[in-house]
């Protein structure tokens, strides 16, 4: 991130590395050639806000990253979910360390969603320096909570 694209370490890393997903590569006339060959690998995140990003991607994706706080509205976001379901683009979401009502929230879209795929959307027990026993596991089962939209407390 941030600095420019690299041919050389794209390959690299796409050989060493030859299970993981490639995210939000810069693709150039140097780099795309360099990961045609690991197209299924490439997921997008941070230019997704609306089924018209999804459109406008080089390529079909196989899978996306979800960030619901960039989509703006739930009707935007819930047209993003849907596209994806009808033209068979898995999801995942989380890695803005959601806090506060976002966390709940894309706890309980995970849930609902997307629960068997590499969520970063741990309940926020995870993040203290000593979890404590019982905290839920993956996948998250939907949890609805009693007020408000977002998994349960």
């Amino acid at each position: 991130m941030d600095q420019d694209a690299d041919p050389t370490l794209y390959a690299r890393v796409a050989i060493a590395f030859p299970r993981a997903w490639i995210e939000d590569p810069e693709l150039t006339a140097e780099t795309d050639p360099v990961l045609r060959a690991h197209r299924a690998r490439i997921t997008w995140d941070a230019p997704i806000h609306s089924v018209s990003d999804i459109l406008a991607l080089p390529f079909p994706p196989r899978t996306l990253n979800f960030k619901p706080s960039r989509f703006g509205t739930v009707r935007a976001l819930l047209e993003a979910y849907e596209h994806c379901f009808e033209n068979d683009i898995g999801i995942y979401g989380g890695g803005q360390f959601e806090l506060g009502p976002g966390r709940g929230q894309i706890q309980y879209l995970a849930s609902i969603f997307h629960p068997d795929t590499p969520n970063d959307v741990a309940p926020g027990g995870y993040n203290a320096s000593s979890p404590q026993r019982g905290l839920p596991r993956t996948p998250l089962t939907p949890a609805p909570s009693k007020t408000g939209f977002r998994w349960g407390e």
